[in-house]
């Protein structure tokens, strides 16, 4: 149990660096939260990957599972930044992009999740 939880913690830790570092080079210049939505996507597409790899191909071990997806990608992806962002564009009045800003999160991410199932799928098939 103590092995586990370093292996989350460790995993956290550095998927906290990995979404500070990627969602402020993606979000520079732009005023819509494009950083926070890029990290949830990406993260919903390699969370995908790695879950249905592990499923198909036996390809990571429950170490290097959760290490990964409850550890590196539970910190990398942001759902209470993008909802605190979200509240906040609601709060100054920008309706359009609250809206655009939920309605791309929950999309693309659920797309991610089906894309990151296909690729997959396929190399799967072709083990």
């Amino acid at each position: 149990m103590l092995r586990d939880v370093l292996i989350v913690g460790l995993g956290g830790f550095l998927g906290a660096v990995a979404r500070y570092v990627v969602s402020g080079l993606v979000q520079d210049g732009f005023t819509f939260p494009v950083g926070t939505l890029f990290v949830n996507v990406l993260g919903s597409f390699l969370l995908s990957l790695i879950m249905y790899f592990t499923e198909f191909l036996g390809l990571f071990s429950d170490e290097t599972r959760i290490f990964l997806t409850v550890g590196f990608l539970g910190a990398f992806t942001t759902m209470s930044t993008f909802s605190y962002e979200s509240f906040k564009l609601l709060e100054h009045g920008e309706v359009k992009s609250f809206i655009l800003n939920v309605t791309l999160t929950l999309t693309l991410t659920i797309i991610a999740v089906f894309l990151g199932r296909a690729v997959a799928i396929a190399v799967w098939r072709r083990a």
